[in-house]
C-alpha cells in the first residue's frame, strides 16, 4: 500500500500589520556565479521569501535576518546595508 506523504509548505502572506519587508536593515544579495543550487537558503528561510525555482528573493517579505547567508555553504549570499528611500 502506497502512502501519500504530506509535507507542510510555507508561503509568505501579508500579516495583520502589513508587509514585513519594511523592517529590514540589511538585505541578502545572491551571487549566482557562486551558487550551486543546493536550496539550503530556501530551506532555512523562516519567511519563505526565497523562491525554490529560481532562488529569487521576495523583498516584500524578507526581513533581512541573514539566516540564508549564514547557512549558505558556498557563501553565495552576502548581506548588505539596506538603502533608505
Amino acid at each position: 500500500m502506497d502512502k501519500k506523504i504530506v509535507q507542510p509548505i510555507s508561503r509568505p502572506v501579508q500579516g495583520a500589520c502589513g508587509v514585513t519587508g519594511t523592517w529590514r536593515s540589511q538585505r541578502p544579495i545572491l551571487d549566482t556565479s557562486l551558487c550551486n543550487g543546493c536550496l539550503i537558503c530556501w530551506l532555512y528561510c523562516p519567511e519563505a521569501a526565497i523562491s525554490r525555482e529560481d532562488r529569487d528573493i521576495d523583498f516584500t517579505y524578507c526581513k533581512g535576518c541573514g539566516i540564508c547567508a549564514v547557512e549558505c555553504g558556498k557563501k553565495a549570499i552576502r548581506m548588505v546595508k539596506e538603502e533608505i528611500k
